[in-house]
């Protein structure tokens, strides 16, 4: 199997190695992107942001397959790489309006746009617990943060969040 990453080389793995990526891949794809929708407020950054995540998980699934939280480490790595190609495009043109999110149909409105209005690290943190559904540990671990850090986010952008939507009803 190949699989396609950023460098110019394909990595290659043989049919044993790609056996428990796949079933990784079935498993977690569709929930890392929409928590990376969700934390990112872009949809295409989200879709790409995955896509290089998975290929860099499969380029090295015979580390990261070992790891305890695998698919946290595909949230970080997606994560970061959406950061750092942002700050690239947004030096060239700045962003346009909002675009549509996939995951409207399953949060309401308000919880989406108070949450759009978090900042990112608050945004990442309560997208891993509770989209995510990750422990404190697993949290602390996929964003390189301590667990004091993740619970005082955590915390602090849930009041933010329950302060926005008691103002909206």
């Amino acid at each position: 199997m190949v699989v396609p990453t950023t460098s110019s080389r394909p990595v290659l793995l043989t049919p044993g190695e790609t056996d428990g990526f796949e079933a990784f891949y079935r498993a977690n794809v569709d929930r890392i992107y929409r928590a990376l929708a969700v934390t990112l407020r872009r949809d295409e950054f989200a879709h790409e942001a995955v896509d290089e995540a998975m290929a860099r998980a499969y380029a090295k699934w015979a580390t990261v397959g070992t790891l305890d939280n695998p698919a946290g480490w595909v949230f970080r790595v997606g994560l970061n790489w959406a950061t750092s190609w942002w700050r690239k495009l947004r030096r060239e043109a700045p962003p346009d309006a909002a675009s549509e999110h996939p995951s409207r149909d399953t949060i309401p409105d308000g919880t989406l746009l108070a949450l759009a209005a978090l900042p990112l690290p608050q945004r990442a943190v309560i997208t891993c617990r509770i989209l995510l559904d990750l422990t404190t540990a697993e949290t602390a671990d996929a964003l390189g943060l301590s667990e004091g850090t993740v619970k005082s986010r955590l915390s602090r952008g849930l009041a933010a969040l329950r302060s926005e939507l008691s103002t909206e009803e």
